[in-house]
């Protein structure tokens, strides 16, 4: 996937845009990605953050520090609450779109799960499916 993706929140309020190539999905099943996600597992694609452009509306943040120690700036919307993207405060580079944001999400692939330590026991977990206990290998 090589061209502009679109995505925003379920209010509409707030839009973005993407150019960069959207790579493969990561589940994550740490419980704070669950709560943010109010689902079994977060879908998530990193992304360079400079190929991020909010085209309509301004998220609102909140500062967390995740299961792996990890302080994450989560992006959502104040109107409605979507959950759109997250950043690693030592990583601000990258971003971390939620999957389920993009107005086109069907070509996309899991390639891996995470945090499998943690999953819910009523998830199914793919045996074809990359997964890790914890956070993926650097």
């Amino acid at each position: 996937m090589d061209q502009t993706h679109v995505g925003g929140c379920l209010c509409g309020a707030i839009r973005y845009s993407v150019t960069a190539p959207l790579a493969s999905v990561i589940a994550c099943h740490c419980s704070h990605c669950r709560k943010i996600s109010g689902a079994g597992a977060s879908h998530n694609v990193a992304i360079p953050t400079s190929a991020l452009t909010i085209t309509r509306g301004e998220p609102r943040v909140y500062a967390d520090t995740a299961d792996s120690g990890n302080r994450l700036h989560r992006f959502f919307c104040g109107n409605c609450g979507s959950s759109l993207f997250s950043r690693r405060e030592k990583m601000p580079e990258m971003t971390v779109l939620k999957a389920g944001t993009l107005d086109d999400a069907a070509p996309l692939k899991l390639a891996m799960n995470i945090w499998t330590d943690s999953a819910l026991p009523w998830m199914h977990l793919d045996p074809a499916i990359t997964r890790h206990a914890r956070n993926r290998p650097v």
